[in-house]
């Protein structure tokens, strides 16, 4: 492993940058080269190449940003959360320190975890790179509006043809987000399957699929007005009438370090779940 290493901060907590500073100002001392960027800015892409490990310090916001340009050049990635829950972002700010000097010795363990890419074709025009996402792809309705007609197909059939809000093709690391709140089911975490869940669908049985983790899924919009793709919650691009949205398990793999047993997945599920029992905040 390389020894460089990036921090990207959350860039409106004023705790996480303070703490992305002390750990650069620790890293230097120690003589280990280091860069640090908030998350969303563009620079990233163009610092993965020859960085060893990623510290992402905020909250699972932060480690999605993260993963979409770290898994392309292999560094992985290690979260502090400053968050509610943080399903990702596992250590707390007091144990990052010590974290960091074990990761940077090659200690803990690896999750892998799947990520997906979307390919958008409209008006005959097919996009020219695949948009990347850990979390989810979502075709819907923007936030305001009526809802859309979506046209589901797996590997070429067509499975359902739903008027709703929205249709989320989630992995399992996307299941505990918005596949979650909608009703989906919840995976472990490197299960390699695939999630659709239609968003409160207008007269339909249709309840949420599971599907093998090879399959293409692809989703037709029809609207008298304009919808909308969204990659993790992150990235948003309008869509016409007509627009089909190809949807696969990317190539790409996300690597998060872990110290913590796996069981420990289990322990953040049931805070998150208790959270929702009592009226409390999604993380």
């Amino acid at each position: 492993m390389s020894t460089e290493v990036g921090i990207i901060y959350h860039p409106r907590q004023e705790a996480a940058r303070g703490l992305a500073q002390r750990l650069g100002e620790r890293l230097e001392q120690r003589g280990i080269a280091r860069w640090a960027l908030p998350a969303y800015d563009t620079r990233t892409p163009g610092l993965m190449p020859g960085t060893g490990l990623v510290v992402c310090v905020g909250g699972d916001g932060t480690m999605l940003w993260a993963a979409r340009y770290a898994a392309p050049a292999g560094v992985p990635l290690l979260g502090v959360n400053l968050g509610r829950v943080g399903f990702l972002a596992e250590l707390e700010p007091e144990e990052l320190d010590a974290q960091v000097e074990r990761a940077l010795a090659g200690e803990g363990r690896t999750e892998r975890r799947t990520m997906v890419e979307a390919v958008v074709e409209e008006g005959g025009r097919v996009s020219a790179e695949p948009l990347l996402g850990l979390n989810d792809v979502v075709v819907g309705r923007p936030s305001v509006g009526r809802p859309v007609y979506l046209t589901l197909r797996v590997g070429g059939e067509t499975v359902a043809v739903v008027r709703a809000d929205a249709m989320i093709v989630a992995t399992a690391t996307g299941s505990t987000g918005y596949n979650l709140s909608a009703g989906g089911p919840v995976l472990t975490p490197q299960d390699s399957s695939l999630i659709v869940t239609a968003v409160a669908p207008h007269l339909s049985r249709m309840k949420p699929i599971v599907l093998p983790g090879d399959s293409t899924i692809e989703l037709q919009v029809q609207t008298e007005h304009q919808a909308m793709l969204s990659i993790d919650g992150q990235i948003d691009l309008p869509l016409e009438t007509g627009a089909r949205v190809t949807v696969r398990r990317s190539l790409q793999v996300a690597h998060f370090i872990r110290f913590g047993a796996p069981g420990a997945f289990y322990h953040r599920l049931a805070r998150h779940l208790d959270l929702l029992a009592q009226g409390g905040e999604r993380a």
